[in-house]
């Protein structure tokens, strides 16, 4: 269980909150839950377009409602062993920068997904927040193998996955937002 306190912009209103998803503590980063109030904060990162063009599932533009609705969805998913989706933020600020998580996750299986604000690429924190959460569910979900898809021309997520040591299997291509974009495709027991 992780117990936790938010406290917004005005500082007289702080809220406890507790969730049954653990926080993941890193060097530089703390992994977790995200809340209902950091909906304006995801739509802010999403604002930038290159994000949505670089992935093949977030849609541009993307709202607040959109955000809300989203992370509306991550409680019971967790609950269900369905996946897990963690809020990546900076350790000395705070400050959420974006997503990683095993957004599918079934029988030992996972599907790793991650997105940064622009502001934060290139910085490794990908690849530290991918590294902690890949051994957070070794350790308590029973995950032995990964999948990971990333768009041909993201050479920045090629970066990441070879880092964490993933192994690209092959190429393929798939219709994305109505036209053939190419996949590479990497998979490895961990």
């Amino acid at each position: 269980m992780c117990v936790y306190l938010i406290a917004s912009e005005n500082i007289r209103k702080v809220k406890l909150v507790v969730s049954m998803q653990e926080m993941i503590v890193t060097e530089r980063l703390c992994l977790r839950p995200f809340e209902p109030q950091d909906a304006t904060r995801v739509a802010e990162l999403l604002a930038n377009k290159v994000i949505s063009e670089m992935t093949s599932n977030i849609p541009y533009p993307y709202t607040e409602s959109d955000a809300a609705s989203w992370i509306a969805s991550h409680r019971e998913r967790y609950e269900n062993r369905t996946s897990i989706i963690y809020a990546v933020t900076l350790k000395q600020t705070g400050d959420l920068i974006g997503t990683v998580s095993l957004p599918k996750l079934s029988d030992g299986l996972g599907i790793l997904g991650y997105w940064l604000g622009v502001p934060y690429w290139g910085n490794g924190y990908a690849t530290e927040a991918s590294k902690a959460l890949i051994a957070h569910c070794k350790k308590h979900f029973g995950l032995k193998r990964l999948h990971v898809t990333h768009l041909a021309e993201n050479q920045r997520s090629k970066s990441v996955v070879t880092k964490i040591g993933i192994q690209h299997v092959r190429n393929i291509t798939s219709t994305v937002r109505g036209l053939p974009r190419d996949l590479c495709i990497y998979e490895s027991d961990v």
